[in-house]
């Protein structure tokens, strides 16, 4: 037994149904060799990769209709890993990313679920150089500025691994950090383009989710 208990579901994007293996329940803890309490994990956010949660949704079908073409594209904070399924399934050059010890074998799982080819794969602290990881077309993301220093950890992510002009997609439930972030990557040259969202069928207007579209232009 892993210790841990699933259930699957299922999330319909762009007329496709995805098959998703996921944590049966947000209560659960599992770190039997520490890996959890070694990055920081608490057994309190330990759930919270396993679920599919309003804004990763609300991501998944923004990457259904994202134009792919030429992009190499990084997800952060996977999770799960909708997002990734569905451009893995449109043949985009993706990769997941998270810092969770158990969101590889998820990602894996689901993509097999999915008859999908294995996904690429890193794990990602984002308070930790990976100069192997490169530079990216697009960075994308859901719902990851839920901690006071999110907003300056996610914004030294982009730093590293952003082109010249590159593309950020977050979508984002109304948390307040996220106008710290768009004021340091407006710091850097990214303009924002904002979406108001509902990020459930009970959000009626005006919705607190946001779909943030930041872009730069290279310099010539």
């Amino acid at each position: 037994m892993p210790g841990y208990r699933v259930r699957e579901t299922t999330q319909s994007i762009g007329g496709h149904v995805y098959r998703l293996r996921v944590l049966s329940d947000t209560q659960q803890f599992a770190d039997p060799d520490g890996f959890s309490a070694e990055m920081g994990i608490s057994s309190a956010q330990w759930s919270l990769f396993g679920q599919v949660w309003a804004a990763g949704k609300l991501l998944a079908q923004a990457m259904h209709r994202f134009d792919i073409a030429g992009k190499r594209i990084l997800e952060v904070g996977c999770g799960i890993g909708l997002a990734s399924l569905v451009l893995q399934r449109r043949g985009a050059d993706i990769i997941a990313s998270d810092a969770h010890p158990l969101a590889e074998v998820f990602l894996a799982y689901n993509a097999a679920l999915n008859g999908l080819p294995a996904l690429h794969y890193r794990q990602l602290r984002w308070n930790t150089l990976l100069p192997t990881l490169g530079r990216f077309d697009a960075i994308i993301a859901s719902d990851v500025l839920y901690e006071r220093d999110s907003a300056e950890l996610l914004d030294a992510v982009v730093d590293r691994h952003a082109m010249p002009d590159a593309e950020i997609l977050i979508t984002d439930p109304g948390r307040g950090n996220s106008t710290r972030f768009s004021r340091l990557l407006a710091a850097r040259g990214f303009d924002l383009d904002e979406e108001r969202c509902p990020m459930s069928d009970a959000d009626l207007p005006p919705h607190r989710g946001r779909m943030l579209h930041y872009r730069r232009q290279a310099a010539h």
